[in-house]
């Protein structure tokens, strides 16, 4: 994966008293509309941070949303709620276990993608289920987004999807979100080829800057959390609040 010179640089030999990084997951699930994984161009920024941390001994998992069958709803299993089939639940057991989660997402009128939405909301279904401390099980775990697009909204879009994801339990580090624009309006998206020969937007420093921060920041914040955060008070076993019914709808009801 050709990468910006200078983000090639930080993977070089002035690196070696870096962390180690090996035995950290990173899962990256691209909720592009196009059917094909090949066609996206939010997939193509991603495999750059995914690069990156590959170079640093991370194990990465990707997803292209499109190539499965997942159900609308907040609950785990959409088929034990009248879905014929729901791809969600393997989906999950390849998530739960990463320590690092990049949401890639295109923008469209100025929005994250509908995949998308159904990605925060799937990841919202499971926030009844605790690790071994009581904490939502996504304590202990980073996140950080990728936006692509023609139009205004990359600020826009990582403000909502980082929102959620800290909602949820995932801790936001530092400048953990990059993207592309180009310029407003119809025209060649990132990873275009130029008639030079050369790709749209891998000369662009703004983006290459960001993306490289925000990739190093995730390996160093899931670095850091390998051990998870202290459950002194927040412990959701020994809050049993008044109307949280295990049988109602709304996930964060679920014990």
């Amino acid at each position: 994966m050709t990468l910006h010179p200078k983000a090639e640089a930080t993977c070089g030999p002035d690196n070696r008293d870096a962390p180690d990084y090996s035995g950290l997951k990173a899962v990256f699930v691209n909720t592009s509309l196009k059917a094909a994984n090949g066609d996206s161009h939010t997939a193509i920024l991603l495999e750059q941070i995914a690069t990156l941390m590959t170079r640093a001994g991370v194990s990465v998992d990707n997803i292209h949303m499109r190539d499965h069958h997942v159900a609308y709803g907040v609950q785990p299993d959409m088929t034990e709620h009248g879905e014929d089939r729901d791809d969600w639940p393997a989906l999950w057991q390849r998530i739960k276990p990463a320590n690092i989660l990049v949401v890639g997402t295109p923008l469209w009128l100025g929005e994250e993608s509908s995949v998308c939405r159904v990605l925060i909301e799937r990841l919202y279904g499971m926030s009844g289920e605790l690790n071994d401390k009581g904490q939502s099980s996504y304590y202990g775990r980073v996140g950080g987004s990728v936006v692509t697009g023609n139009e205004d909204g990359i600020k826009h879009a990582a403000m909502t999807i980082g929102y959620a994801l800290s909602h949820l339990g995932y801790t936001i580090p530092p400048q953990a979100d990059c993207g592309w624009i180009g310029e407003a309006g119809p025209g060649p998206s990132y990873g275009d080829p130029k008639e030079d020969g050369t790709k749209v937007g891998f000369d662009n420093d703004f983006t290459a800057r960001n993306a490289t921060i925000m990739a190093w920041n995730l390996m160093h914040m899931a670095h850091l959390l390998r051990d998870g955060i202290s459950n002194h008070g927040n412990d959701r076993r020994v809050w049993q609040a008044e109307g949280c019914d295990p049988s109602l709808p709304n996930p964060e009801h679920r014990v």
